[in-house]
């Protein structure tokens, strides 16, 4: 199973993907793909630079380049979780991936910016407005640079990260439980469903 991450930023994707890391899901990042670039370009790794960085790449080597990538990094027969999904293209790349699901993490946005002023990270926005204004900025249409309200609209699953960590988890293994049973031919996945309610996951 392949499960790829989008959302918007502070929505939750880290914690979904340390969840999936700890179910034995092997981790790979947009984000840590352009840190690569950046750290031999000899870019410091702030949010705008990786950003712009992105885009150039895009412009440059096709929009799904980071996604092009990461699927050359990862394994063919075992179970990963691709992070940072941040463009159309990515995703229609990654679409063409056997048992791939793109799940969408979201949150309404002043829970967000709640949690990006508890982070308390360099070059954060300090205000609602600031944050609001600067997502809009991130999400202008183009082929070559990111979109994540547009991502989040072509997500299969979609999760509202509005609760605690635990709730999280909870609709996490929702969506593995219902990712996998579609991905099972018809008597296998009947199997699975009764083997899934003795064990108390139905």
């Amino acid at each position: 199973m392949i499960i790829g991450l989008t959302g918007a930023n502070a929505s939750g994707k880290g914690e979904a993907a340390e969840y999936l890391k700890s179910k034995g899901f092997e981790y790979y990042s947009l984000s840590d793909i352009l840190r690569e670039e950046a750290r031999l370009k000899g870019i410091a790794p702030s949010r705008e630079n990786l950003i712009r960085l992105g885009n150039e790449l895009r412009k440059k080597n096709g929009p799904s380049v980071l996604a092009d990538l990461a699927i050359k990094k990862a394994p063919v027969k075992k179970d990963y979780v691709i992070d940072s999904i941040r463009n159309p293209f990515e995703i229609k790349a990654l679409k063409k991936l056997k048992g791939f699901t793109l799940l969408g993490i979201d949150a309404p946005v002043e829970l967000r910016f709640k949690r990006i002023v508890a982070r308390k990270r360099p070059g954060d926005p300090k205000t609602l407005e600031e944050f609001k204004e600067k997502e809009k900025r991130e999400n202008i249409a183009s082929d070559t640079n990111q979109q994540l309200d547009y991502c989040l609209k072509l997500a299969d699953k979609l999760i509202l990260n509005d609760s605690t960590i635990e709730n999280l988890h909870k609709k996490i293994d929702l969506v593995l439980k219902t990712s996998l049973v579609g991905a099972l031919p018809q008597p296998t996945r009947l199997r699975w469903f009764h083997e899934a309610q003795k064990t108390g996951m139905g």
